[in-house]
């Protein structure tokens, strides 16, 4: 069922629903799309039940239509995923008063998948960014960039919308400090060592001037074109480097966080440090790269014990 099909109460739901997204939980306009791409299939498949209203909203609807998702062949993760926004919207809705019992409260969703994310060697790190330290020492705006970007990701584990959209002033050089906003319009400040501090500061210098335009703003890492750079731009350069190394299957910017964590956990930081940097809400969240160092402890041992 498309847009136009969704009888009125159902659509007035949603979009009052979009704007306490915006407004009160101040989600990123991704998020956003996810959430409401998800109620407005709910929504459509309530309607071919007969639903006029979210009064018409029924557990069992929910659940057949996490049927279909599955059926589809929807993973275990994305039906989780699907089940959470259910839950925050008749949760709200029931706040509203919109609806007199909220029907997702017996709702339950497959369990997640646990997968450890991809983790690259600090070996592996260190060889590709000193093939890029060489590829920016003549000066090439762009590898001096590239350089600079990598280098941020990996010091401070940001993410990459993290990082695209960084102002200059969100650097304190002296104090070799970042301050980020991130899920949730939540600011935290993440701290990079001098490696970083040097290409970035080089980016600054050298590489930075000669791609400003009178349009580029604030932004510290800027495109081919003078504009803020973008978030594929980043993931494209990211996945091209790590296809060169030959010897790793991470990919995409999100590697060169969790590789910051886990490598942080494995010198000894505290596991809240590490949430703090990361901006997780919750520990839980970062206790994952716990799971991470205690598999490499594993298969190091595995390898190396003469009774493993």
């Amino acid at each position: 069922m498309d847009h136009e099909e969704l009888p009125a109460e159902l659509e007035e739901a949603l979009d009052a629903f979009a704007g306490y997204l915006s407004g009160e939980r101040a989600l990123s306009a991704h998020t956003r799309r996810a959430y409401l791409g998800d109620l407005r299939s709910l929504l459509a498949h309530a309607a071919t039940e007969g639903a006029a209203g979210l009064k018409d909203l029924e557990l069992g609807t929910l659940r057949r239509w996490l049927g279909v998702q599955s059926q589809a062949g929807a993973a275990r993760a994305t039906l989780a995923r699907r089940s959470a926004t259910v839950r925050s919207f008749t949760a709200w809705a029931l706040r509203e008063e919109r609806i007199a019992a909220d029907p997702a409260l017996r709702l339950k969703a497959p369990k997640r998948e646990q997968s450890l994310p991809g983790v690259l060697q600090t070996s592996q790190l260190t060889r590709l960014l000193a093939k890029m330290e060489e590829a920016a020492a003549d000066g090439e705006p762009m590898a001096v960039r590239d350089r600079a970007i990598v280098e941020l990701l990996y010091a401070t584990g940001v993410r990459v919308g993290e990082l695209a959209g960084l102002d200059i002033d969100d650097l304190d050089p002296d104090r070799r400090t970042l301050r980020v906003i991130g899920k949730g319009n939540k600011e935290r400040t993440v701290p990079f060592g001098v490696p970083a501090a040097v290409a970035v500061d080089d980016w600054l210098r050298r590489g930075r001037p000669l791609l400003a335009r009178d349009t580029s703003g604030p932004a510290l890492f800027l495109g081919a074109r003078g504009g803020r750079v973008d978030q594929r731009q980043v993931r494209a350069l990211v996945n091209s480097l790590f296809g060169s190394l030959g010897d790793t299957s991470a990919s995409g910017p999100h590697a060169l966080r969790h590789s910051a964590a886990t490598h942080l956990l494995d010198g000894g930081a505290d596991l809240r440090a590490v949430q703090e940097i990361l901006g997780h809400s919750s520990l839980a969240t970062t206790q994952i790269y716990t799971h991470v160092s205690v598999d490499r402890l594993r298969k190091s041992y595995q390898q190396a014990h003469p009774r493993a």
